[in-house]
């Protein structure tokens, strides 16, 4: 799943089982099962007697997987605010200086995914571990979408909205981080 995550697989790739077991050293059924796991998630489709791809979002589910990012990420950055504690500070501002250093080497397949592990991170300082199965599954879907559909830099988070975000929670402040969390994520919508 990372090679979709950092858009190394391009939406609408033929994953052959024998091909990725080769590379990875395991048996076909290792393979089968490891990409009927992907396609749960909805990162890759099985096409009867033609195999497994990496998935093609369309636009009406692309806009489900950003409405639904709007509805419950904004939540648990009110919760990961008042939860927040100073490693969890940290480990944010780790992944804003990792997705930096990746934009700047022009990787933005790796800062996608680096975008993606700071939102999820947010989510599991929410302490609500549903909901956070939720949101990295939605996340991986967003990697797909925007390897799909992005016409601007601006699909790439927002360096000021993820620092505006670090500090609405550092300070502990909810209202702000839910409020940043939902129109960074209108923003990355529209």
């Amino acid at each position: 799943s990372l090679a979709i995550h950092e858009h190394k697989l391009a939406p609408g790739t033929k994953l052959g089982e024998d091909e990725i077991g080769e590379i990875y050293g395991v048996s076909r059924t290792i393979v089968r099962t490891a990409l009927q796991s992907l396609a749960h998630s909805q990162l890759v489709e099985m096409h009867r007697n033609r195999g497994a791809y990496v998935a093609q979002p369309s636009p009406a589910e692309a806009l489900e997987v950003f409405e639904a990012r709007e509805l419950l990420e904004s939540r648990t950055a009110r919760s990961a605010a008042m939860r927040a504690t100073g490693e969890d500070i940290a480990k944010l501002q780790a992944h804003i200086a990792n997705e930096h250093a990746a934009l700047q080497k022009g990787d933005r397949g790796r800062a996608v995914f680096l975008s993606g592990l700071f939102h999820i991170e947010i989510a599991r300082m929410a302490d609500q571990s549903t909901i956070a199965g939720f949101v990295e599954t939605l996340i991986a879907r967003s990697s797909l979408i925007i390897a799909l559909y992005w016409r601007r830099e601006s699909a790439l988070c927002e360096s000021h909205a993820h620092h505006s975000l670090v500090k609405a929670i550092a300070d502990h402040n909810a209202d702000r981080a839910e409020d940043l969390m939902r129109s960074h994520l209108v923003d990355l919508h529209s």
